[in-house]
């Protein structure tokens, strides 16, 4: 009880103590708005007359002399009347610093006249014909006026020119035809203002300090009485609260005390209900938290995750990501086999986000592949899926479709694309490139949409991405897009990357341009390479025509001839032949120069046999016609070369050449049994 005291006491002095350091503040507080207003009525007063004034020689200028005043960068008696006009209203108003006439352009504007007073710098003032490039200020204000052909109206604050603030007012000048001429800017400096609004501020603050006396003691008495002990009582209520029901308090006076307690018990009422409110809405939350997480679940689960897909399959690779913008999103992509032959791959974006376009993304995901399990083109298969989609439509959602259906053994294949992004395709040795082409409408936008659908073949090593527009419309804190450029740099830094590297890169790139700022759109992105058919068909290989590169071309020959059970006393006569034929391109066929080689093989049948074909872009040369060696002979009788070319002549079944577009092509044939 004693402690409880001594803390009242406290409170009395604490209360007196800040009451006068508030009406100090206060007294500051007073002084300040006063300097504010006084300020700001100046300030709006110099603006009105700048207003007026630049409003009034606009209407005096006649707009069609003043283009070509600019053009030429010659003047006239008009001219020089125009140029005294804006020297007289300087020099009558003394509150002006700039007053001059320009011709606006779309970055800059034109000095035509810069008026002069007495007491002015000559080198301060331009000429006719320079220019001012547009700052800050001018585009948030000068611009905008300029192409609305208005005046200004607000009061413009201009930056401090080495005089004090200023502002700034201006008018169009039109010429005949009603079309902005030129305008007439006046720049304003408040040179006088510091001085007479501090003046008035301290006088102001005198007369409070002396009444805030007078005040203080006052209060002191009545402060005991009316607020320090009913104070005390109050704290004294809001101690025995502790959840549960207050009775109320009777106060000497029905003011603001009683009515604080009166108030403090309800709040203590509603505090609880509150309470409890919180408690019943966080279960809530947390309950649709945990069905938006297994919402989410099922939504991840429906899309392939399982990365290799085919692992036994070695003529594809493919890889898939998607990070949808909220705990759902629209996006998806799918990839299937439709028989062990065709290969479906699908990337497509629902309009909207969250729940809604989740919902419809797992209709559209479903119905198009059971209609690309039915064997159905691309094209129609985004024609049934749009049929069914537009039926009960009522959100109006829509979906944009790229679809794709590869034949592995051949890489060729069929595409359709209803509004989508443009796939990315890369060849061996090549550049990641956007393949453009013309779109169909988007799926459900619309019924009876026909949609185009176009052949495409894939060769050895191609890469593929398709991706959403939340790759190329993430955005920065300053709202730039990341932009399809960026992306093809990204993709571009490694042309060999795997197809998860390849996502992964972009991934990455995004991540850094993004930076802190919340992720706008779902991101999804797919790769693919296609590695070759697994049969036993045709297959190829590039290198550079160099002998390092010997044991490389055998061993391609080599697996592929392991796949086809050739005998070992066959496939040593091939490699023997396929030695001499490379060695002689990489020593003769570029010179001093360097080229590539591509070494191409071909299973054939009736009988089992292979063809390999040796193909260069150097010096024509047909070793055929070369006169075989006369083996009969002794090695030093023999003429120098030709003998390794005779042996592949006597060892293969077949050899051929032609030279073909610049090309040289060697072929061999070898039958295997």
């Amino acid at each position: 009880m004693q402690q409880k005291s001594k803390t009242k006491r406290s409170l009395r002095r604490r209360v007196i103590m800040w009451l006068a350091v508030l009406m100090l503040i206060m007294a500051l507080a007073v002084s300040v708005i006063s300097y504010r207003a006084l300020e700001s009525t100046y300030m709006r007063l110099y603006n009105q007359k700048a207003q007026e004034i630049v409003r009034t020689l606009a209407d005096d200028i006649d707009g069609d002399r003043l283009k070509k005043y600019v053009d030429t960068g010659e003047t006239d008696e008009y001219y020089e009347t125009l140029k005294t006009e804006l020297n007289k209203v300087k020099a009558d108003f003394s509150g002006i610093q700039y007053l001059y006439l320009f011709y606006p352009e779309s970055d800059h504007f034109i000095y035509i006249i810069d008026s002069i007073k007495q007491g002015d710098d000559p080198d301060t003032i331009s000429s006719l014909g320079d220019r001012f490039d547009y700052g800050e200020t001018e585009y948030k204000y000068l611009v905008p006026d300029i192409k609305a052909g208005r005046a200004s109206e607000n009061l413009i604050k201009g930056q401090d020119v080495g005089f004090g603030k200023t502002i700034s007012a201006w008018a169009p000048v039109f010429d005949s035809d009603g079309k902005v001429a030129g305008m007439v800017e006046a720049d304003c400096i408040l040179s006088d203002l510091n001085e007479v609004v501090r003046s008035y501020a301290l006088r102001i603050t005198e007369v409070l300090v002396i009444c805030i006396l007078g005040v203080l003691l006052l209060a002191i008495f009545i402060l005991r009485k009316n607020v320090t002990n009913p104070v005390g009582r109050l704290a004294d209520l809001v101690d025995s609260y502790s959840h549960k029901a207050l009775e109320k308090q009777k106060f000497p006076y029905d003011d603001e005390m009683q009515w604080l307690a009166d108030s403090f018990v309800d709040m203590t009422e509603s505090i609880d209900e509150y309470t409890q409110q919180v408690e019943r809405v966080t279960a809530e939350k947390e309950r649709i938290g945990a069905e938006l997480s297994i919402a989410t679940q099922i939504q991840a689960d429906m899309l392939p995750r399982i990365f290799p897909p085919f692992p036994d399959r070695k003529d594809i690779d493919i890889y898939a990501l998607m990070d949808p913008a909220k705990e759902v999103g629209g996006d998806f992509y799918d990839f299937f086999l439709i028989d062990d032959d065709h290969l479906c791959m699908v990337m497509a974006d629902v309009s909207g986000k969250g729940v809604p376009a989740a919902l419809f993304m797992v209709i559209a995901k479903t119905l198009i592949k059971n209609h690309a399990q039915l064997g159905e083109s691309p094209a129609e298969i985004l024609s049934n899926v749009n049929t069914q989609l537009c039926e009960g439509n009522e959100a109006e959602l829509f979906v944009t479709v790229w679809i794709a259906i590869v034949e592995l053994s051949t890489g060729k294949g069929m595409a359709a694309n209803a509004g989508h992004e443009h796939p990315v395709i890369c060849h061996p040795d090549g550049k990641f490139e956007l393949v453009q082409y013309r779109h169909s409408p988007a799926v459900a936008t619309l019924e009876g949409i026909i949609f185009r659908e176009h052949e495409f073949e894939l060769k050895r090593g191609d890469r593929l991405f398709v991706y959403t527009d939340g790759v190329p419309e993430a955005t920065d804190a300053e709202s730039t897009l990341f932009g399809t450029d960026r992306m093809l740099d990204a993709l571009n830094r490694d042309t060999s990357a795997t197809t998860k590297e390849m996502i992964h890169n972009v991934r990455r790139e995004i991540d850094a341009f993004v930076g802190d700022a919340p992720q706008f759109d779902d991101i999804t992105m797919l790769s693919f390479i296609y590695n070759g058919s697994e049969t036993d068909g045709e297959e190829e290989i590039t290198v550079k025509a160099n002998v390092d590169n010997l044991d490389e071309v055998l061993g391609f020959i080599d697996a592929f001839l392991e796949k086809q059970d050739c005998p070992v006393k066959t496939q040593t006569q091939i490699d023997i032949a396929a030695e001499e034929i490379f060695v002689n391109i990489a020593h003769y066929a570029y010179g001093e120069g360097e080229g590539d080689a591509t070494i191409r093989i071909r299973k054939e049948d009736n009988p089992l046999s292979v063809r390999i074909s040796f193909i260069d872009s150097g010096i024509p040369f047909n070793p055929l016609e070369r006169e075989d060696p006369d083996v009969t002979l002794s090695a030093e009788e023999r003429q120098i070369g030709g003998l390794g070319i005779f042996m592949v002549k006597k060892s293969m079944d077949n050899v051929e050449y032609e030279n073909t577009d610049g090309k040289n092509i060697f072929r061999i044939k070898k039958i295997l049994n």
